[in-house]
């Protein structure tokens, strides 16, 4: 059997993701760490914000913790990695470990590229489902309205 006949035995199905979270996540003014050899580099301080669990993970709801930063490296291309370390905190007190590794490339014409993947790193209890999960992730910029972003975690 050719590899095309393989293949056209296992049609393509779209991975079926829900929302799992909405976190707006309240920034810092981006701070200039200077050039490298792989590009200029940024750190994003996070102040806080809120987290809304999505339907079915209304306990996901809480608030982001001050203290987490977004590292950011611009290529000469103009293509941003950014890797964000942060936690938040669910209503029943858990603290959750987000580590969000994002892409963002604004080329592509009115609708800009953002994607990432996020892990999480939950207690044991009732969230330590995260923890054999990698979430799809988006974000928004919400700047001039707050200075803030939004993270939508999918999974």
């Amino acid at each position: 059997m050719t590899p095309e006949e393989i293949v056209a035995r296992h049609p393509p199905a779209a991975p079926g993701l829900a929302l799992i979270w909405t976190a707006l996540v309240d920034i810092a003014p981006r701070e200039d760490w200077g050039a490298s050899p792989r590009g200029h580099r940024y750190v994003v301080p996070i102040t806080g914000g809120h987290v809304i669990g999505g339907p079915g993970f209304e306990s996901l709801t809480g608030r982001v913790l001050p203290g987490g930063a977004d590292r950011q490296l611009v290529s000469p291309g103009g293509i941003k990695s950014l890797y964000a370390l942060y936690e938040m905190q669910t209503e029943d007190g858990a603290v959750l470990t987000i580590e969000n590794r994002v892409k963002i490339d604004e080329t592509v014409g009115p609708d800009p590229y953002r994607r990432s993947v996020i892990e999480v790193t939950a207690p044991d209890g009732p969230h330590a489902w995260m923890n054999q999960r990698i979430f799809v992730g988006t974000l928004e910029p919400v700047m001039p309205i707050r200075d803030a972003v939004i993270i939508r975690g999918w999974g």
